[in-house]
């Protein structure tokens, strides 16, 4: 029985489909549906009902998940363990990253990895739209803290933002209301949506205190939410290395600078419930490391190459 059929199955699982499982994993329908056959000719059980449109486990079928998943998780570890932290891996990760100011810092990481790791392919997928990790099969996430389920996910902390309010001169000067924390609730703010449905509009102020904003304009792109500043739509609330070169320049002005600012989190995250590939650990892991070296240098234009100890995670 190869291992490479039993990931097969529980991608086919993850999806519900035997279609969806075949266009993620890049490979004919008719190939995934034959080796699938092979694998419950083997088992001599039935895994799936087919249906037209779905295909749902048979009481075999869950049986046969629940018990394979623990030990593909452990033949990972073993191989982890055998192959040393030297050893370059293979295989396939789809990688999605929310918009964050960091974006291209976390893609030259991907892309140093990658280098060190010339077997491996990888797909990035940039997205603020929700998606179901084990559904879509995607292996790591960079997320905001309040954009997953922290009871489906285990998330590694990766960069701590600071984030300000924002208003472009044109709004200052044309609003009759005066900007202070006890007025910014009647200001027209510029609202935004994450990924899991949520709209931010009770925000952080300062250590100890939350307030209620409102407004004409709600958007789920850091892009978008700057451009609306810069055209005085509204106060926004931003990252400050997104915003930092259009206050240089003045086309914004930074609000409530002696009031200590909001710290947003970035988190490395994939699925509890699925078991975790070698090549996602080891990108855990130099992932970790390159983030370190970046806070501790100050340079994160270009991550250096890291080629330390690998740490198991699991």
């Amino acid at each position: 029985m190869k291992t490479e059929d039993i990931t097969l199955f529980h991608r086919i699982v993850e999806t519900g489909s035997l279609v969806e499982a075949a266009d993620i994993l890049n490979l004919p329908k008719s190939t995934l549906s034959r080796r699938l056959t092979a694998l419950e000719e083997e088992l001599n059980v039935k895994l799936f009902h087919r249906q037209s449109r779905a295909m749902t486990l048979t009481a075999s079928g869950s049986h046969f998940y629940d018990k394979t998943t623990p030990m593909l998780a452990q033949l990972e570890q073993t191989l982890s363990e055998l192959s040393g932290q030297d050893a370059e891996v293979a295989g396939h990760l789809r990688i999605l990253i929310f918009p964050i100011p960091e974006l291209l810092q976390i893609t030259h990481a991907i892309f140093e990895f990658m280098d060190l790791n010339p077997g491996l392919t990888v797909e990035i997928i940039v997205s603020t739209e929700p998606q179901d990790m084990i559904r879509n099969n995607i292996d790591l996430a960079f997320m905001l803290e309040d954009a997953f389920n922290e009871n489906e996910m285990v998330a590694r902390h990766m960069i701590t933002e600071t984030v300000h309010f924002f208003a472009s001169p044109e709004y200052l000067a044309k609003t009759d209301i005066p900007v202070t924390q006890d007025n910014l609730s009647e200001h027209n703010s510029i609202l935004f949506r994450y990924p899991n449905g949520k709209i931010f509009n009770d925000v952080p102020f300062g250590q100890d205190r939350t307030l209620t904003v409102k407004g004409n304009l709600c958007v789920n792109s850091l892009d978008m939410c700057l451009e609306a500043t810069l055209m005085g739509r509204g106060i926004s609330m931003m990252p400050l290395a997104f915003a930092q070169e259009h206050v240089d320049s003045g086309s914004l002005k930074m609000l409530f600078e002696e009031v200590e600012p909001y710290e947003g989190k970035v988190y490395l995250v994939y699925p509890s419930r699925r078991f975790i590939s070698l090549a996602s650990q080891r990108f855990i892991d130099f992932m970790m490391e390159a983030m370190e070296e970046c806070i501790r240098t100050g340079n994160c234009d270009r991550v250096a190459s890291i080629r330390g100890s690998i740490k198991s995670i699991v």
